[in-house]
């Protein structure tokens, strides 16, 4: 899926939340901590991580790209 950002960031749990992934921020905090977030092909484990354009999150047999 796309996600088109219209600010300069936007914080990967935030992300979780608005495109569907998670539920609730409770559930998004726990996909991050249980290692089940890829950033740009890493596993990445800050709730806070600033989300760019151009970034790629892979979570739960999902990809997200950042337009």
């Amino acid at each position: 899926m796309n996600f088109e950002l219209t600010n300069e960031y936007i914080e990967l749990i935030k992300l979780l939340k608005v495109t569907g992934i998670a539920e609730t921020g409770g559930m998004a905090k726990a996909l991050v901590e249980d290692e089940q977030v890829l950033y740009n092909g890493q596993i990445d484990t800050r709730k806070r991580l600033k989300v760019r354009k151009g970034d790629i999150i892979e979570v739960l047999d999902q990809k997200i790209t950042i337009l």
